[in-house]
């Protein structure tokens, strides 16, 4: 293997579990008393300003860079777009705040087969006897993952399951939409153009101007600072400059490394119960994710 390929391995996998980590951060922050306005909104906010002041910098310093591309649609379309970003990051945080990471993480990553399931219904794409078999075991290593069998459903909360599961559609959105938007423009500057429309989002939405007070802001901003970098700004300039080198299907896997990742961490640091049965259920989505993309030769 040659050594541009092992570093678009590296930064693809990095960038995954950059993802992989927000549930904890966001897990703490509500555990300081923050709410989910607050918690979203200040990740919006960074994550714009960082977003835009780095492509700024690579602006002056690599006019070529932008120069590649023709920019030619427009930029309304891309922010609008982004308003997917939005709800994903609304939604999902609220999940975090009802049921265990560990299973938000979980019901997020069902966005697989409902993309799939999107596509079929609105977009007329067939699925594949392989895709419809890959969607089933999903949902059976689905049902072990969250931990179903093993504990009385009625301590989980079924709305936090229901907001996990918006916000799995809302991300199947986003990435059928980011596949079809804004493509002729820089992946850096769409990102930015994309955070613009999330930002606009959550401050309609939620309203969270209390992060402007000082007596929030003052403790918030270390939280703010690390959703941002994780959540808004290293993904997508890891996985621009990775993908390219990986190949698209060998990026599509290495990018789910972000539902181990979270379970981890769950474990590790919040101190959640996962058990063996769970660790198992998250094995056998991520070994049908990667025989799903798997080519045929």
């Amino acid at each position: 293997m040659d050594r541009e390929r092992v570093k678009g391995i590296i930064a693809v996998v990095l960038g995954a579990a950059s993802f992989g980590i927000l549930s904890t951060f966001v897990k703490k922050a509500y555990a300081q008393g923050f709410t989910l306005g607050e918690v979203t909104g200040i990740q919006a906010l960074f994550g714009m300003l960082l977003l835009w002041i780095f492509i700024g910098m690579m602006f002056i310093a690599n006019k070529g860079y932008f120069s590649k591309y023709s920019s030619a649609s427009p930029k309304w379309h891309i922010i609008v777009s982004g308003l997917s970003t939005g709800a994903v990051s609304i939604l999902y945080y609220k999940s975090v705040q009802l049921v265990p990471a560990s299973l938000a993480i979980i019901l997020l990553m069902q966005y697989i087969w409902i993309g799939q399931l999107i596509e079929f219904i609105f977009f007329k794409t067939k699925l594949t006897r392989r895709q419809t078999i890959g969607i089933a075991a999903i949902l059976g290593s689905t049902v072990l993952a969250t931990g179903l069998l093993e504990h009385d459903f009625k301590s989980v909360s079924i709305v936090g399951i229901g907001y996990g599961l918006l916000a799995a559609t809302a991300y199947a959105i986003f990435i059928i939409v980011s596949g079809r938007v804004g493509n002729d423009h820089p992946p850096l500057q769409k990102s930015a153009y994309m955070i613009i429309g999330a930002f606009l989002l959550v401050f309609v939405v939620l309203q969270p101007f209390t992060l402007f007070t000082s007596s929030v802001f003052s403790s918030l901003w270390r939280y703010g600072l690390l959703l941002s970098v994780f959540g808004t700004v290293l993904p997508p300039l890891l996985f621009s400059y990775g993908i390219p080198k990986t190949g698209v299907s060998l990026g599509n896997i290495l990018s789910y490394i972000e539902l181990p990742v979270a379970v981890c961490m769950s474990y590790i640091v919040l101190k959640e119960e996962v058990s063996i049965w769970q660790f198992i259920g998250v094995a056998g989505i991520l070994v049908v994710v990667i025989l799903l993309n798997i080519r045929k030769r």
